[in-house]
């Protein structure tokens, strides 16, 4: 069926209110970073120590990634579906029973009176805006957050319902604390909110944290923090841990719940990807509460979107040689647009080259099959996309009811 394709740079849209229950190449390219200086061999070494106690984990290469017989079988379905990507849906047309939707960034969300349907598009964003569609990402962050959340339970509770679609996730209603908890362990970024660019510009306390003098690009932290965010109109805004208590955005004690889950969870995600050959460097979670008052983690969990990853047996080598970490990510695309325009200000933004878009695809399914030892499956295309997700999301809520 003909779908709405609105421009591709909307301003950022605040997340819904309504509530919710169960988000150039990258340095294939080598860039210089600071140079290190002698006082921070000690931290270094904590790194090289942390980096040898795991050397029986898969040595990942960026070989693997680059030059791959997946890759070459991947490539011409991703090429074929970069006019078919699921930029945009109108459910709330096509599905009985759908009361509302809101769009955010990457997820329309539908009201359905008891649930809400989530559906992840392929849209992709950063610097608060959308910066292009890329083939398959929807399908790759719904299947990866629903991996998460099934092997995340021992941590937290979460709001899935169902999975009627590749692309859609039912979760329970619940009410979503409007702070995004962003966990760190490694000095790096390119956003204006990102700890590297925070901390070059002479910030020494970020969220509540109080980092020393002297740290580099790329460094591992001697512990991972926690940097939240809350909403403003267009923009993520950091915040402490006290300024969210005092403005009444959560009680003392679910943000003391939340954030020991959100570091639970991301240690955990860590363990698991370096048993993967990766390095999971930082990322976002969400939560909100339940009916009966439990704190549940919503959203998406350790997804390409979320998180940021690099691979893991030369990383200290890199970092040792001031050069960028082989990373697994979107970051060389934040960084083409970065090379390319104004992101932040430009009214209209270019188009993302084709090749960066394809390499952004495989990546999303690398990681996909790297971490979940799965094999991501295309989709058929004899079906429109929005005629497949209608469809079951249809039967779904129907048993549901």
């Amino acid at each position: 069926m003909a779908q709405c394709m609105p421009s591709l740079n909307p301003p950022k849209t605040l997340k819904p209110k309504i509530p919710f229950t169960n988000p150039s190449l990258s340095s294939i390219s080598s860039f210089k970073t600071r140079p290190k200086f002698k006082k921070f061999m000690a931290i270094s070494a904590s790194v090289m120590s942390s980096q040898s106690q795991n050397q029986d984990h898969p040595r990942l290469s960026l070989d693997s990634l680059i030059n791959s017989s997946r890759k070459d079988e991947l490539l011409d379905p991703i090429k074929s579906s970069l006019s078919h990507c699921l930029s945009e849906t109108n459910l709330h047309l096509t599905v009985p029973g759908l009361k509302s939707k809101t769009r955010g960034k990457v997820r329309d969300i539908y009201d359905s009176g008891d649930y809400l349907v989530l559906v992840t598009t392929d849209r992709q964003s950063a610097f608060d805006r959308i910066l292009a569609s890329i083939p398959f990402k929807g399908q790759v962050l719904n299947e990866t957050s629903l991996w998460w959340f099934d092997r995340t339970r021992h941590i937290t509770s979460n709001a899935v319902v169902a999975s009627p679609d590749k692309n859609v996730t039912i979760a329970k209603k619940c009410s979503v604390f409007p702070v995004e908890f962003v966990v760190r362990g490694y000095v790096t970024g390119s956003t204006d909110t990102s700890l590297w660019t925070v901390y070059k510009n002479g910030v020494r306390n970020y969220c509540g944290n109080v980092l020393p003098d002297g740290l580099v690009k790329n460094q591992k932290l001697t512990a991972n923090i926690l940097t939240p965010t809350t909403k403003a109109a267009d923009h993520d805004v950091p915040v402490t841990p006290d300024e969210i208590v005092k403005h009444g955005l959560m009680s003392q004690a679910d943000y003391d719940e939340a954030s020991r889950k959100a570091l639970s969870l991301f240690e955990y995600g860590q363990r698991v990807a370096l048993e993967h050959g990766l390095v999971l460097v930082d990322t976002k979670y969400e939560f909100g509460k339940g009916q009966d008052g439990s704190v549940l983690l919503i959203d998406e969990v350790h997804t390409p979107d979320s998180s940021r990853y690099w691979i893991a047996h030369s990383y200290e080598e890199r970092f040792q040689n001031s050069l960028e970490p082989e990373n697994v990510d979107k970051e060389f695309l934040r960084l083409w647009f970065k090379d390319h325009c104004n992101p932040y200000e430009d009214e209209v933004l270019p188009d993302a080259p084709e090749d960066l878009v394809c390499e952004l695809a495989w990546r999303y399914i690398f990681l996909y099959e790297t971490i979940t030892s799965s094999k991501f499956e295309i989709p058929s295309m004899e079906e429109p996309i929005h005629d497949r997700i209608s469809r079951n999301v249809s039967q779904v809520l129907s048993s549901l009811q």
